[in-house]
């Protein structure tokens, strides 16, 4: 009897040793593996910042890292003790596709924020029309992107609207071409009419010398002498030049005696006898 018990006694210790051996392994497999990640998440966080990476995506990216090497840590951990990996691997595959079917616009919103944020095809401070809202960018997140309307109205547009749709970047470029369509009357003097256009848009040292400004008749219309006048700016004073422009172009014909028509028709009447 007391050598049954004797080795029960130590069956159960070398038990215990054994558990306790693998268990203090799997917690020291946790606790340096925890600093390996820390370390990674700081080093991806520091790439990211000298890579001039947008700063909503450093975050995520050394997020993702971070989590990443710990599922890697914990399935580590958790074999030394027994537990099969395989069987928890398939189950959180499982749980990881049901949550995706459920969340699959926000994951879609999600995935097209990392493609803006990776690709750039807007910038903060850019007027664009996208998904068919126009509108100053305010704010690009994950999920959202935020836009200023020009009357000051704030809209919030899922990044998924966004980057599946064309997207209209007007301050991308550093210049900008307006086009301003000028009718004048068949009566007039083509050429005193560009003259006097000309010397408006050469006026304003908004416009810019190079490329050169274009004049031109563009459409003999119904009631008018169409002449397209196209001069470049700078993106920033495209707004704002395209008004005055048009105002200092009126007047100056006005001043110079020629004038715009406006359509008409002529009805003629015939007594029939």
């Amino acid at each position: 009897m007391d050598q049954l018990i004797q080795n029960a006694m130590t069956l159960v210790t070398a038990t215990v040793t054994t558990f306790g051996l693998r268990a203090l392994g799997a917690v020291a497999i946790l606790f340096f593996g925890r600093l390996v990640a820390r370390w990674a998440r700081k080093l991806v966080r520091h790439a990211l910042e000298r890579a001039t990476v947008d700063e909503v995506l450093i975050p995520f990216l050394s997020g993702v890292t971070y989590f990443a090497l710990m599922a890697g840590v914990v399935m580590a951990a958790l074999k030394p003790i027994g537990v099969e990996t395989t069987a928890l691997i398939t189950i959180f595959g499982a749980a990881g596709l049901a949550i995706a079917l459920a969340f699959q616009g926000t994951l879609s919103n999600f995935s097209s924020g990392v493609m803006l944020l990776f690709f750039r095809p807007i910038s903060l401070g850019h007027f664009v029309d996208v998904g068919g809202t126009v509108g100053t960018v305010a704010q690009i997140d994950v999920f959202t992107t935020t836009l200023n309307t020009p009357d000051n109205i704030r809209i919030i547009v899922p990044n998924s609207s966004i980057f599946g749709q064309t997207i209209t970047n007007y301050s991308a470029n550093a210049t900008r071409r307006i086009e301003l369509v000028i009718g004048v009357s068949y009566d007039d003097e083509l050429g005193q009419a560009i003259e006097v256009i000309a010397g408006v848009v050469n006026a304003d040292s908004r416009v810019l010398a190079d490329p050169e400004c274009l004049i031109a008749v563009s459409e003999l219309g119904d009631s008018s002498v169409n002449l397209v006048v196209r001069p470049w700016c700078d993106s920033g004073d495209f707004g704002a030049l395209r008004f005055d422009l048009t105002r200092g172009i009126k007047e100056a014909l006005d001043q110079a005696g020629i004038s715009m028509p406006y359509p008409q028709r002529d009805v003629h009447m015939h007594q029939v006898a």
